[in-house]
């Protein structure tokens, strides 16, 4: 088993001041579409697996080490509501968590000064009040399009849902890709479309979620993930959220690499989002170490790394809870909403 990463090497949130996830590089511009890069991504799946299954294992983080890192993927969550019964009242309880996600008093004792998740997520009719609810934060409101989560509804009608988002104030687009052209190998199609979408999004950063789970294979997921960053993907998502199968290491091992792979050649840094099914702490820590072995240190700022989530801060809280008391709260005192 690795050791724990030294005080030095943990990537602590600093204190004394607000933290707040100012995006800080260059838009991708994307590039044009190379099938020969495209076309030679492969993915061993067997080693893949293998590699993913022995994350877990090989991570010991213990007290003030396990809290800092949980401190840092609360700083990386999209906290998500996006339910049909949400309401306006639900989305500002939302966002006044999203301001104020740890007690103060928690926080205080953990040296730690005030922090804020990455963003709040949420269906186009909940952008008003999200943007209203965090004016003034720097917090950015995300928005879900492009007929989420199917992303069945006619192509022109995506590209309005996109403008009028951005319109009523989202800062960054999860747009979902048509899977089809990926399980049809057409490529050229899956890139048109996600550079109409890049155009659509203006000055909002854009998020492709490849909705993996629907994909079938591995080496789709390495392909679907370059072709979406040279069409001009800030970032790539692993899923919805509303598919049978949502994040996975093995999934998430693909995407990176593909990542990493794009950075080399092309210099350009692009995010990543798991979403779906990451409800633990013991998983935030995991994703972040596989972040921070693939890409490095940078890749564990909130505008290169985000989770998708709902329910996995009201875990970080009880982890950070048991830390400083010794005692493990109810669930029902770290509500998010």
């Amino acid at each position: 088993m690795a050791q724990p990463l030294a005080p030095s090497q943990t990537p602590l949130v600093s204190t004394g001041q607000t933290h707040l996830p100012q995006v800080t590089l260059p838009r991708n511009p994307g590039m044009p579409l190379d099938l020969n890069w495209v076309l030679s991504a492969r993915a061993n799946t067997s080693a893949i697996e293998r590699r993913a299954a022995s994350l877990p294992a090989r991570r010991s983080l213990k007290k003030a080490h396990q809290a800092a890192w949980l401190l840092r993927a609360i700083t990386c969550i999209d906290l998500t509501t996006l339910s049909g019964d949400d309401t306006a009242r639900r989305v500002e309880r939302l966002c006044a968590k999203a301001r104020q996600p740890v007690a103060p008093a928690l926080l205080k004792a953990l040296g730690m000064g005030p922090i804020t998740t990455g963003a709040v997520c949420v269906y186009h009719e909940m952008i008003a009040p999200a943007v209203a609810a965090l004016a003034g934060t720097g917090i950015p409101v995300a928005a879900v399009s492009t007929g989420f989560p199917a992303g069945l509804s006619p192509f022109e009608l995506r590209l309005k849902e996109i403008e009028m988002s951005v319109a009523a104030g989202a800062s960054e687009i999860d747009i979902v890709i048509s899977r089809r052209h990926v399980l049809s190998g057409d490529w050229q199609a899956l890139y048109d479309e996600m550079r109409a979408m890049r155009e659509a999004c203006g000055d909002a950063h854009v998020k492709a979620i490849l909705a993996t789970g629907e994909l079938g294979t591995l080496r789709n997921v390495a392909r679907a993930s370059l072709v979406c960053m040279m069409a001009g993907a800030d970032f790539i998502k692993t899923s919805t959220g509303k598919e049978g199968v949502n994040a996975t290491l093995p999934v998430s091992l693909v995407m990176i690499r593909a990542i990493r792979d794009y950075f080399e050649r092309t210099g350009v840094r692009i995010g990543y989002k798991p979403a779906g099914g990451i409800s633990k702490a013991k998983d935030a820590i995991t994703y972040l170490a596989l972040m921070k072995e693939e890409l490095g240190d940078r890749w564990l700022q909130p505008d290169l790394f985000r989770f998708g989530a709902s329910s996995l801060l009201n875990d970080i809280e009880r982890q950070l809870d048991h830390h400083v008391t010794g005692n493990y709260s109810a669930g029902y005192r770290h509500a998010t909403s």
